[in-house]
């Protein structure tokens, strides 16, 4: 196929730009959530912070499994395979059910002690476990809604998440509203009334996806049993593939813990700054890395052809696309950093924190993205998982984790610089994996004689 460079930017526009609007309605969900309960203290929005740990490890677990798998409903959806891709969602759900089942039960009998994990303060400790507990829940809605999520997108139906995504915004923002502060004459829930509204807009998640799934306009349509009887070659090689990308996304999001273990430890009023401008800054990130969901989509869309000449061109100009979005996502986080500062109800220290943490953040990003890209976007399409999940993980655990604590408790770092020096890691792990991407070694076609 002939490279057209315009049509490939009308296309992935087409593509990211719904996801990058999910994606910012769902990380805005998530600052509105934190501002809700900002106003109440910062104990309220650090005991949220805390508790929401435990639930980005969970996703993104799950997001690993997903993205793996998502490599052949990319593929197969080159192909026009819809059977195939049926039955990869089948899989991915029933996965997803044991482990959603398992945490569930395991976050509820032992919510105290993974909580000191987090933090020493009882007081957010005991707000936080009133969180995990009623949220625990989402553990197993999520194992429902997510497969059909990731497959609307990998069959380039992504206006679907994104309407989904907007319903859910408003429905949360009206329940936290009226049971966080107490409106309408319910009672004032606080913490626990943000967690309801949580898990509330899941439900309506699960039901939402379910319908569109099963219509008869969408691609992938067809009888609950078509999802299931699943070819033993097929759930082997999904296994080979998902099992790196969900190691990878477990010590990835268990090492965004520890650096808020390591933050926390600073004081509580340094971490809530962490936890505010970190909801901000994933606005901004969430639509930047609409281009490594988008690479993921259109690169094994295009390794399912076999077209391994327009891959390579492609993926070169989804690099380029990157980095600029980096660099002007990141500018505009520079600039908005003072006026974003002043959201949260916090103390002086906590906004001048917030806003020094979110000009990191912003000189940083087109490293972070360009990460991003390679391995939840390029490499991951072509099924080079394995490499991805050594090079991210080596990369955080032996540098950036032991930096986290070492800048927190031994230099006594405030913490943005003990962030920055954290987040130097990441051209480390970009050197690794340029080198990666140009050797090819990431070009494979993984739905081969199935």
């Amino acid at each position: 196929m002939e490279f057209n460079k315009n049509a490939l930017n009308r296309k992935l526009v087409k593509i990211a730009t719904p996801i990058a609007i999910q994606g910012i309605v769902s990380a805005t969900l998530s600052m509105v959530d934190n501002i809700m309960v900002g106003f109440l203290g910062e104990t309220e929005l650090a005991a949220v912070g805390v508790g929401s740990q435990l639930f980005m490890v969970h996703y993104l677990v799950l997001f690993g499994i997903l993205s793996g798998s998502a490599t052949f409903m990319a593929q197969f959806y080159g192909t026009k395979d819809m059977g195939n891709i049926r039955k990869v969602i089948g899989f991915d759900f029933t996965l997803l059910a044991v482990l959603g089942a398992v945490l569930f039960i395991f976050v509820n009998c032992f919510t105290d002690s993974i909580l000191s994990v987090y933090t020493e303060d009882p007081a957010v400790r005991e707000l936080a476990a009133q969180y995990v507990r009623i949220n625990s829940l989402s553990f197993l809605l999520l194992a429902v809604s997510s497969p059909l999520e990731m497959a609307f997108k990998a069959t380039q139906q992504v206006r679907i998440p994104m309407l989904i995504s907007n319903v859910i915004f408003f429905t949360n923002i009206a329940i936290n509203y009226v049971l966080i502060f107490g409106k309408l004459g319910f009672p004032k829930l606080g913490v626990a009334g943000a967690a309801i509204g949580t898990i509330s807009s899941r439900i309506i998640e699960v039901i939402m996806n379910s319908y569109f799934a099963f219509r008869t306009r969408n691609e992938f349509c067809g009888n609950v049993m078509s999802y299931f009887g699943w070819d033993r070659e097929l759930i082997k090689r999904i296994i080979k593939n998902a099992t790196p990308t969900t190691i990878n996304e477990f010590f990835w999001s268990f090492g965004q813990t520890m650096y808020v273990a390591a933050f926390s430890r600073i004081s509580t009023t340094a971490y809530a700054a962490y936890q505010a401008a970190n909801s901000i800054f994933n606005i901004f990130n969430f639509a930047a890395f609409s281009i490594g969901d988008a690479a993921l989509i259109l690169v094994g869309e295009k390794l399912g052809e076999g077209d391994m000449e327009y891959t390579w061109k492609l993926s070169k100009h989804l690099i380029k696309a990157c980095l600029l979005a980096g660099i002007v996502i990141g500018a505009i986080t520079i600039l908005l950093s003072e006026p974003l500062s002043g959201i949260f109800k916090l103390s002086e220290a906590g906004k001048m924190y917030t806003k020094y943490i979110l000009i990191v953040f912003g000189a940083t990003m087109a490293a972070d993205l360009f990460n991003g890209l390679q391995i939840a976007g390029i490499l991951r399409a072509g099924g080079d998982t394995k490499f991805a999940m050594i090079s991210e993980s080596m990369c955080i655990w032996l540098i950036a984790v032991p930096l986290a604590f070492i800048s927190s408790l031994v230099w006594h770092l405030p913490v943005h610089l003990a962030l920055l020096v954290t987040r130097t890691e990441m051209l480390i792990r970009g050197a690794i994996l340029a080198k990666r991407y140009l050797s090819k070694k990431w070009m494979n076609t993984v739905i081969t004689d199935l």
